[in-house]
């Protein structure tokens, strides 16, 4: 699609997820268990989204590919050997942000 306000009800009722590498897509999609495809766009200059898909594919969450090895990895991949994404665990990082400026 060319624009939506919001793709939760999407993920909810998809069965794969096929996706750019962007740091919000990819972890709206494995929040929401779903497994992901990572397409990564080559030709991005300072390819960040390089960087993140490289490593969620090296901690299991994630396939990744290219626009031109996207239908080989459609055929042989194996979403059973993908990893659940951990939850997300806020309080960690606030109780980490108040001992920096000295709130603790």
């Amino acid at each position: 699609f060319r624009f939506k306000d919001s793709l939760a009800q999407d993920l909810r009722r998809a069965d794969l997820v096929i996706s750019h590498a962007g740091a919000g897509s990819c972890l709206e999609t494995l929040e929401e268990g779903k497994p992901l495809i990572v397409v990564i766009n080559e030709k991005l200059m300072d390819n960040h989204q390089l960087e993140l898909a490289k490593q969620l594919h090296r901690d299991g969450h994630v396939l990744c590919c290219n626009c031109s090895t996207l239908v080989e990895t459609l055929r042989s991949m194996d979403l059973s050997t993908l990893k659940p994404f951990p939850p997300g665990q806020p309080e960690k990082f606030a109780l980490f942000l108040d001992k920096v400026v000295g709130f603790q």
